[in-house]
C-alpha cells in the first residue's frame, strides 16, 4: 500500500519563497517525498505504533493498579494507574491501517492492542477477585467509570488527534495526550475486569461495551488526523480506496453497534438518582382572641370535693440507635441491595435510628433499614458497616 502521489515541487531558493508558503511547506508532512520515501517515512511510522513487550507489560500493570483503586475505592489510585498506562501507538496503528485500507496494518495493529486490553482485563478481574473475598460492599467509583457520558469523547478525542500527530512527527513526544485515550480505554476496561471477577452484576458487560465505543471513536479521530496530515491509499478507484471505505465501516459498525446495545439493554448508562423535594411547613396564623364579657357576681354554691383519677404514665420505648464503623462513610440505598439507589449518604461516626426491619440479600449480606437523622431519610445499610449501642433501660 502507498499514498497518493503529488506532483514533485520544482527546487527553489527558500529564500525566495514568501513567508506565508515557507510555513505552508513546512507544514507538510509527508507531501515533498518521493514514492520510496514515502514507503519508509509509512514503515516508521508504523513500526513506532506496533506494541512491543514494554506495551504489554505496562497494560497488564495499568489494569491492576486502576483494580486495586477500584477495590479501595480511590480516585488518586485509579488516576495513578492511567498514569502507568503506555503509550496508546496501537490505537494510531489501527488508524493508520484504515487511512491506507491496508488489512494487513489494521490487523497486526489492532491484534496486538487488544492483547494489550486481554491483559489489562485480567488485571482488574485478579482486584474484582480480591474484593470478593475480602466480601467488600461499599464500592461507588467503578460504577461511575463504567456509565457512558459525553465528557470523555471530548478527552479521547483531543488525546486521539494529539497522540497521532506526535507519532507521526519525530521531534514530539507523544506521553502526556497519550494519557487522554488511556484514560477513556483502560478505565472502562479495568472496570469490565473487576466486575467479571468480583461478580457485581451488570458491570461486566457494562465495561467491555464502552470500551468497544471508545476504541472505534478514537481509531476514527485518529484516521482523520492522519487524512489531514496527508495520508491517502495509493490508487483512486483500486482496492485501496476500497479497503479505506470497508475498514472506515468497519469502525464506525463498532462504535454503532456497541451504542445500540447501550441504549437497548442499558447497559453503561447513567442510573437516575432520586432527588429530594423539601415540603413546605405550614405557618400557623394568629387570630384575635375575644374579650369576655364583664362577669355578674352572684351567690355560688360550695361544691363538695371529688376525687381526681390518678394517670399512670407508660413509659415509650426507647429508640435504638447505632454509630457508623466505616472509615469511608456508608450509602443509604433505596431496597436492601447494591445495585440499588442512593439515597443519603453518612460519614463515619454518624449516628443513625435503626427502624427495627432486616433483609438477607442473594449474596447472604444481611441488611437493616435505619433513619438518618441528619438528613430524616430512611433507607438500608449493610449490617456491619454500623454498630448497635445496647439502649439503658
Amino acid at each position: 500500500m502507498g499514498l497518493d502521489l503529488n506532483e514533485p515541487i520544482e527546487a527553489e531558493d527558500d529564500q525566495k519563497l514568501s513567508r506565508a508558503r515557507r510555513r505552508r511547506e513546512r507544514r507538510k508532512v509527508i507531501a515533498p517525498l518521493t514514492p520510496d520515501e514515502k514507503t519508509n517515512f509509512i514503515e516508521a511510522v508504523l513500526n513506532k505504533a506496533a506494541p512491543s513487550f514494554d506495551f504489554f507489560l505496562f497494560s497488564l500493570f495499568a489494569g491492576t493498579v486502576i483494580g486495586a483503586g477500584y477495590m479501595l475505592d480511590s480516585t488518586y489510585i485509579i488516576l495513578l494507574g492511567v498514569l502507568i498506562a503506555p503509550i496508546m501507538a496501537p490505537v494510531v496503528g489501527v488508524s493508520l491501517g484504515v487511512i491506507l485500507g491496508s488489512t494487513k496494518y489494521f490487523t497486526r495493529a489492532l491484534g496486538g492492542f487488544l492483547v494489550g486490553a486481554v491483559l489489562t482485563l485480567l488485571g482488574g478481574s485478579l482486584a474484582g477477585l480480591i474484593t470478593q473475598l475480602t466480601s467488600q460492599s461499599e464500592i461507588s467509583e467503578v460504577h461511575r467509570f463504567a456509565q457512558l457520558g459525553w465528557p470523555p469523547f471530548i478527552v479521547i478525542g483531543i488525546g486521539a488527534v494529539l497522540t497521532t500527530a506526535f507519532i507521526v512527527q519525530e521531534k514530539r513526544n507523544p506521553g502526556i495526550p497519550s494519557v487522554a485515550v488511556a484514560f477513556g480505554l483502560y478505565l472502562p476496561l479495568s472496570a469490565a475486569g473487576f466486575g467479571l471477577g468480583s461478580g457485581i452484576p451488570h458491570l461486566w458487560p457494562d465495561g467491555l461495551v464502552l470500551f468497544t465505543i471508545h476504541l472505534a471513536f478514537a481509531a476514527l479521530a485518529g484516521a482523520i488526523t492522519l487524512a489531514f496530515m496527508g495520508f491517502r491509499p495509493l490508487t483512486l478507484f483500486g482496492y485501496s480506496i476500497g479497503g479505506v471505505i470497508a475498514l472506515g465501516a468497519l469502525i464506525l459498525a463498532l462504535a454503532f453497534f456497541g451504542v445500540g446495545i447501550a441504549f437497548q439493554g442499558n447497559l453503561a448508562l447513567p442510573t437516575e438518582t432520586p432527588t429530594v423535594t423539601p415540603s413546605l411547613t405550614p405557618t400557623l396564623t394568629s387570630t384575635p382572641t375575644p374579650v369576655p364579657p364583664t362577669a355578674t357576681l352572684t351567690p355560688t354554691l360550695t361544691k363538695t370535693p371529688t376525687f381526681t383519677p390518678t394517670y399512670t404514665l407508660t413509659p415509650s420505648p426507647t429508640p435504638v440507635e447505632a454509630r457508623v464503623d466505616s472509615n469511608s462513610g456508608i450509602v443509604i440505598r433505596e431496597e436492601p441491595n447494591i445495585e440499588s439507589l442512593v439515597v443519603s449518604r453518612a460519614a463515619n461516626g454518624a449516628i443513625v435510628q435503626l427502624l427495627g426491619d432486616s433483609h438477607v440479600d442473594a449474596f447472604g449480606k444481611t441488611w437493616l433499614l435505619v433513619l438518618d437523622l441528619s438528613t430524616n431519610i430512611q433507607g438500608w445499610v449493610q449490617s456491619g458497616l454500623v454498630i448497635t449501642a445496647t439502649p439503658a433501660p
